[in-house]
């Protein structure tokens, strides 16, 4: 199961390779906005005030949502989440998709609790794939100069 889980992982992250080519050497927020499929976590990640934090020193990890990962929720939702009155709220849901630290894949374990910027706990599974919270790990282990990204296909909400 492991050997399996590690070949799908490896596999997704040769394909997106191209498209993070220069990762490396830019840090988590540029290397989203180059990506071109995460618009609505960079609009979320300045309407939340959070740019600046993210591209300091870390090192973080951050579970990315795609695009489709916030036009998935509510009608509405994405929305209100980016009115000014609303940021507090953002800033928890964005701060809960981020771990401090750098967490590639090969350090992940089934059943893992990993501790949340916003102080929440993720519980990541890697039996059959690896989850966070529910969310499936589309492509992992794209590294930036202040970090990793792990891009996921659902918006990961607080309880």
């Amino acid at each position: 199961m492991f050997r399996r889980t590690y070949l799908a992982l490896t596999a997704a992250a040769l394909i997106a390779t191209p498209a993070f080519a220069d990762s490396m050497s830019k840090d988590i927020v540029d290397t989203a906005v180059e990506a071109g499929s995460f618009t609505t976590l960079v609009a979320a990640v300045e309407a939340a005030g959070l740019v600046d934090t993210l591209k300091g020193d870390g090192p973080f990890t951050v579970f990315a949502p795609t695009d489709e990962a916030f036009a998935a929720l509510p009608a509405g939702t994405v929305e209100d989440l980016l009115k000014p009155e609303n940021k507090d709220q953002l800033t928890a849901i964005l701060t809960y998709h981020v771990v401090p630290g750098k967490v590639m894949s090969t350090d992940l374990t089934n059943n893992m609790m990993a501790t949340t910027v916003q102080g929440g706990d993720l519980t990541i599974m890697t039996e059959g794939g690896v989850t966070v919270n529910g969310a499936t790990v589309t492509t992992a282990d794209i590294e930036t100069s202040n970090g990793v990204i792990h891009v996921i296909d659902t918006v990961i909400i607080p309880e």
